[in-house]
Parts: structure tokens; C-alpha cells; sequence
């Protein structure tokens, strides 16, 4: 079977999303899986927004990409950012992290589990 040459995505494409889920990993993903970790509360939170994350990307019915999980993260933070968020400047409190963050730390999360970690 073919498939159409738009349908594939292109090595820079996936070099591209998964340099995006690297750097968003780097900023809050691993400080803020390992607080998960400590946290059932955080982790449930995390959970949780992994799951909607997955339902708006259609996750029960096609495998979840690198691509697809770097477009979102780029989307959610783009539109944060248009509307005044600024992104911390300094270590991130987990104990009350914010809806944006939660949102992004899932994303990593899940783009890790992309790679069988």
C-alpha cells in the first residue's frame, strides 16, 4: 500500500516536534514528573489532564505522535500567551502549579510514554 506523500511526515517535521517536546521536557517536564512522582495528588491532576489531552487529539482512535503532541503543546502555549500568560521565571511551586503548566506537564507525560519510558 502507498501512502500519499502528504500523508507522511517528513524527517524534519518529526525532528522538529520531538526538539519541541525535548525543550518543553528540559523546562517543566522532568522537575515536574519527578514532583508528580512524590505528589498522588499532582499525578491525579496529571492524569487527568493527560486524558483530555488525548480526547481533544482523537487519542482512542488514532495512536498519539510526536507531532500531534508538539502541535498542541505549541497551540496551548501560543494562545496562553496571547491572552498575558507569561511563562515562570524561576522553579515552578508544584504544590499549587497552575491550569497552563498541569496542562503542558501532561503533555510531556504523555510524549513520554511515546517513547516506552
Amino acid at each position: 500500500m502507498r501512502v500519499p506523500f502528504t500523508r507522511v511526515a517528513s524527517r524534519t517535521a518529526v525532528d522538529s516536534a520531538r526538539s519541541t517536546l525535548a525543550a518543553l521536557t528540559v523546562s517543566i517536564g522532568t522537575v515536574g514528573l519527578t514532583a508528580a512522582a512524590a505528589r498522588p495528588g499532582l499525578l491525579a491532576l496529571v492524569d487527568q489532564h493527560a486524558a483530555a489531552v488525548r480526547d481533544s487529539l482523537d487519542g482512542d482512535r488514532q495512536p498519539l505522535t510526536a507531532a500531534a503532541l508538539a502541535g498542541y503543546a505549541e497551540g496551548v502555549r501560543e494562545a496562553a500567551l496571547e491572552h498575558g500568560w507569561t511563562p515562570p521565571g524561576g522553579p515552578v511551586d508544584w504544590s499549587e502549579p497552575e491550569w497552563l503548566l498541569t496542562r503542558l506537564l501532561a503533555v510531556c507525560a504523555l510524549a513520554r510514554s511515546l517513547d516506552g519510558a
